[in-house]
């Protein structure tokens, strides 16, 4: 009986987490004369117009493309620049360190809300508001991918850095040559972080964008939601279009992302 409670309540929460999203999926395929309130997950006859119909309405690929664009160079800078903080934090000698690494994890305490203004105000003496740069720019290096990099090179054995101490490696050598590749599950969870957080923001891009032929996927589905929120077939095409990404990076990277969980696992 236990078992059988576990599996009940362990099938309620799939449907709680999946049914929705099921549903959405359902609601994009369905036709014209289908009615979408239903939660039927199975369209009598499915299309794909509704998907054709959302390109038609709105560009939803330069939207998409200019969300790619923003994720891709999030991630990089944020495996670039958190691997190396990270790695100032765990394995380098310096005064302050200690402090450093408080200051990061109050940083992961801050809201952003509570910032949203002084980073607009910072934006605009740059001059750049209204640009990609200006949205990549303040999640560029994020303080928990930081953290998570800093344990993960703390689990390093030292005797590993020791013997490349004496074989004449310096600093730099140390890191990439023996640090980034021990690593290389926990970059993967980062760069996944990186990636959702960059694809699925709304609020900084909504502040910092007024130009629609810049604008990213996220506030380009808000748009058409407000301006067509009579049709449901059509948001819920441009919804599947922005979570299809997310989903099939995942799957292909699960087994690197559970690996990388347990590498960057917070250490007393």
């Amino acid at each position: 009986m236990r078992l059988f409670w576990r599996y009940l309540l362990l099938l309620f929460v799939l449907a709680i987490s999946i049914g929705p999203f099921l549903w959405q999926l359902s609601t994009s395929l369905k036709g014209a004369g289908e009615d979408v309130y239903l939660p039927d997950f199975v369209p009598d006859d499915p299309t794909l117009a509704n998907y054709a119909g959302v390109a038609d309405v709105v560009p939803v690929w330069t939207f998409a493309l200019n969300s790619l664009l923003v994720a891709v160079v999030n991630v990089v800078c944020n495996c670039l620049g958190a691997a190396m903080a990270g790695y100032a934090l765990a394995r380098l000698k310096f005064r302050g360190r200690r402090l450093a690494g408080l200051v990061f994890a109050a940083a992961i305490l801050v809201p952003f809300e509570t910032i949203l203004i002084s980073l607009f105000l910072v934006m605009r003496s740059l001059g750049l508001t209204n640009t990609l740069t200006g949205v990549v720019l303040p999640g560029a290096i994020a303080a928990l991918n930081v953290l998570l990099l800093r344990n993960a090179f703390l689990a390093l054995p030292g005797e590993v850095e020791e013997a490349a101490i004496i074989d004449g490696a310096n600093a730099w050598q140390r890191f990439v040559r023996i640090a980034l590749p021990s690593v290389r599950g926990t970059l993967v969870v980062v760069a996944l972080f990186s990636f959702m957080f960059s694809w699925d923001d709304f609020l900084w891009p909504l502040i910092v964008l007024s130009d629609p032929d810049k604008y990213t996927l996220t506030i380009g589905l808000a748009y058409l939601q407000g301006t067509f929120f009579q049709n449901q077939r059509l948001v819920a095409a441009g919804t599947i279009i922005a979570v299809a990404p997310l989903i099939l990076l995942f799957l292909l990277l699960q087994k690197h992302f559970f690996r990388g969980v347990g590498e960057g696992a917070l250490k007393g």
